[in-house]
Formats: structure tokens, sequence, C-alpha cells
């Protein structure tokens, strides 16, 4: 007999078409009714809602009732985390079932991993940092300097608050368009907020794409390149 984690359980809902395609739907971190879900799945609204109690009793999402309707959304960052990884897998096997065009290409300049920024401005980010020792390698994990928490308070992030979080200050994922790490964990969220709050970026609604104007991304580099970080 075999024992821990039975991972099959999860890999056989996460393997149906219709439910990856609800799950991914969810990586832009909104919340969705079942509705959405259906069409974005391209199934019926019975089939989404036998798909949606089956992930919901898994533990891979959660719901909250609003009026008439319920809103589905990701139960917790570490199945985002896992999605992203299955995503860089598939990707580099050639997994992949549409062209490359245009929203293609926005999604691989700026996205949104569930709660955090993703893509080639998120992968320059954090090879910048570890760079210039705003972040530093330990072993597998990564963690901020003593250097990077003085920058990012001066910057504008509250530090201080995110350590008082359950979730990790500091966490990578290997993103799937550029095959390098960026940043995740509690100052991923903070950094992709900050940049929002500015009016930096937009998300956009039912998208994982993140919009950056072109002086919005200036400032956004500007923000965290390294002649700014000495």
């Amino acid at each position: 007999m075999k024992y821990g984690p039975d991972v099959s359980l999860i890999a056989g809902l996460m393997g149906d078409p219709g439910r990856s395609y609800m799950v991914m739907a969810l990586m832009s971190g909104l919340s969705l009714s079942a509705a959405e879900l259906a069409r974005e799945a391209g199934v019926t609204p019975a089939t989404a809602t036998g798909h949606l109690k089956k992930l919901q009793m898994s533990g891979l999402l959660a719901s909250t009732k609003q009026g008439r309707h319920r809103y589905f959304r990701v139960a917790h960052p570490d199945v985002a985390d896992a999605v992203e990884a299955l995503v860089a897998v598939a990707t580099r096997v050639g997994h992949v079932r549409t062209r490359s065009g245009p929203e293609d290409e926005a999604m691989r300049r700026a996205r949104s991993c569930y709660d955090h920024l993703a893509g080639r401005l998120a992968v320059d980010l954090f090879t910048r940092w570890v760079a210039h020792r705003v972040l530093r390698w330990r072993g597998p994990l990564v963690h901020l300097t003593k250097k990077g928490r003085h920058l990012l308070t001066e910057r504008g992030i509250d530090v201080d608050a995110l350590e008082l979080r359950k979730r990790p200050l500091c966490r990578t994922c290997i993103d799937w368009s550029e095959r390098q790490h960026h940043l995740g964990g509690a100052l991923g969220v903070a950094i992709l907020s900050y940049a929002v709050q500015r009016g930096w970026a937009i998300r956009r609604a039912h998208t994982r794409r993140i919009s950056f104007g072109a002086l919005g991304e200036r400032r956004f580099v500007a923000w965290y390149s390294p002649r700014h970080l000495a």
C-alpha cells in the first residue's frame, strides 16, 4: 500500500478539458459566475455545474454567493502555482492549442499569474533585483535582503505589514512564456497592486492580460530599475 498525498486525484480533476479551462479562466485572479465559466469552457450550464461541484469539493476552487449568482475563485495561491507550473510544462513540450497572435504577444509581455505579475516585465524585474542584491537566493528559496527591505519601503511597499500575513513574503514561479523565474508571494502581490493603484497598469476583466500604457510602463520600469536602486 502506498502512503502520502494522492496526486492522481488532483491530476484527474485537472485532466478534463472543461475543468482545466475553468481553472485557467480563474487565473486572472477574478471571481467568475458559473455561467461565465461555462462559456469559457464551452460546455452547457448543467455540465459546468457538475464540474464546479467537483472542483470545489476537491478544494481547488472556493465560491461566494451574491444575490442569485454564485461566484467561483481559486481556493488558494498554491492551486495557482500548480496551474502555472503545468502551463510551463505544456508550453515546453509543445502542447499548445492555438497559434501565436497579438493577444498572445500581449500576454507574454505582462499578465497576471493569479494575483501577481508575470511575463517579460516580471522576469526583468526579478532578474534585476537578484543582480543588484534586492533579492538573494538561499538554496532553492529567494529572500528579501536588508537593502531590498529599505529600498522597497522607500518606494511605498509596506514590507512589515506583508510579513504579518500567512503567505510567504517571497516565492518564485517559473514563467511559462519566458521559462525563467518571476516573483510571487505577498511581495509579488503587493507589486502588482502598487502598479495598478498608481495607474501604471490596468487589469482587464475576464483576461489575464495586464495592460501598461507607454508612460505607465516607463514609470514602472524606472521604479524597479537598478539605476534607481543605487
